[in-house]
């Protein structure tokens, strides 16, 4: 269970690492926008977020 936990975490980090590497003035606009919006906003899309990676978890794992 371990291993899967990092393996995903070390995916996560590889991906969140993507952008910043290939256009980190695109990535700095994109973190702006997100810094504008509003705790609803940003709670709606993590709760998004965390349903489809479920959703997804679901099909890949079941």
């Amino acid at each position: 269970m371990w291993s899967d936990f990092l393996a995903a975490f070390a995916l996560f980090l590889v991906f969140e690492g993507i952008l910043p590497f290939i256009d980190p003035k695109q990535w700095r606009r994109a973190m702006f926008t997100l810094f504008q919006f509003n705790d609803h906003m940003l709670r709606l899309m993590g709760l998004i977020s965390m349903t489809l990676g479920i959703i997804l978890l679901y099909y890949v794992r079941p």
